[in-house]
């Protein structure tokens, strides 16, 4: 048997673990698949654009642990991890996706909120009498 790779990817908040492995192309997150799952077409979108970069469209079935945050952030830490994943597959594929911009962890996530302020930068309105 062939062996199972797998990869983690991140977004705000979500963590999603990637399992790859050579098949039909059947994507399941969570045990739905993903269009159940993802019902929105652009995150549908997203967890395809990875094998469409690489042109691994129906080659590969995907197994998707997600956890944390929401839909959108679980969706694009996907992306990252199925990314990952073909590049344990074929590392031939890394121009190809390091080009479309897939193979980087957007790190950009929430600001914390800053005692004396309403929000993280909004501050509370002022009162000159």
């Amino acid at each position: 048997m062939e062996k199972q790779m797998n990869a983690v990817g991140r977004r705000k908040e979500a963590v999603t673990r990637v399992f790859i492995n050579r098949g039909e192309g059947k994507i399941t997150v969570n045990d739905l698949d993903y269009k159940q799952y993802f019902k929105l077409v652009y995150l549908q979108n997203q967890l395809e654009a990875p094998l469409k970069t690489a042109d691994a469209v129906g080659k590969f079935d995907i197994v998707i642990n997600a956890q944390g945050g929401g839909l959108k952030g679980q969706a694009e830490a996907a992306k990252l991890g199925i990314a990952r994943a073909l590049l344990e597959v074929n590392p031939e594929y890394r121009p190809l996706l390091k080009e479309a911009g897939q193979l980087t962890r957007d790190s950009r996530s929430v600001e914390r909120k800053k005692f004396g302020h309403k929000k993280a930068r909004r501050s509370y309105q002022f009162s000159k009498r």
